[in-house]
């Protein structure tokens, strides 16, 4: 059971990864203060929070059941969708982020689509909800949350402080984290991409 549990919260931390997510909210990091940034990121936490909690319980049965789709078609759209996510941030850096990102005054409610609600965390969550039972699952979303609103608060914080003498080597040194972190993120997707395949049954192997 600890494994399990520290293997779904790497996982679940892996995708959220708050230093690509520090490049996709980086305008909200430089123009709000840090009162306001902060409720944002705890609201926007608490929504995904309970979606994915929901998600979690739910498991493979809500896309069986009331979808009407194989659970293995959501995870390999989900793939499909990190892997454009890394790709274009590899190549394009922040630039790549910051162009999907909705208008800063329209985030509060659903703050870093599609990294922190997307197929791939959607997915993730069903994942954790088969591995563990619903109390421990709901811990390590709540936990992975909690962690990664509490580094981007410190991110916000250091970079409010530095912003006078040292912008631009703190977002030169952002960028090449969130490429790094991207490389982990496009694993992740080819990751996804191949256990719904295994799992619809278009290529042998073993399901995780």
């Amino acid at each position: 059971m600890e494994e399990t549990t520290l293997r779904s919260f790497a996982l679940f931390f892996a995708l959220f990864n708050p230093f690509l997510m520090s490049i996709y909210l980086l305008d909200l990091i430089r123009g709000l203060p840090t009162r306001v940034f902060t409720t944002v990121l705890i609201r926007g936490s608490l929504i995904s929070a309970t979606v994915f909690t929901l998600f979690a319980w739910g498991g493979e049965a809500f896309f069986r059941d009331y979808l009407q789709v194989r659970f293995a078609s959501f995870q390999i759209f989900g793939g499909i969708v990190f892997l454009l996510i890394g790709l274009r941030y590899v190549f394009s850096g922040a630039y790549a982020i910051e162009s999907m990102r909705d208008n800063p005054a329209a985030m509060a409610g659903s703050v870093a689509m599609p990294i922190m609600i997307g197929p791939g965390t959607v997915s993730a969550s069903v994942v954790i909800g088969t591995r563990l039972p619903l109390p421990s699952a709901a811990m390590v979303i709540v936990g992975t949350l909690a962690l990664t609103v509490t580094i981007l608060i410190v991110m916000k914080v250091l970079h409010d402080k530095l912003k006078k003498r040292h912008a631009a080597m703190t977002d030169r040194y952002i960028d090449l984290v969130g490429r790094m972190s991207a490389l982990l993120i496009g694993t992740i997707a080819i990751d996804m991409i191949l256990t719904g395949l295994a799992s619809s049954g278009v290529i042998p192997g073993q399901v995780q």
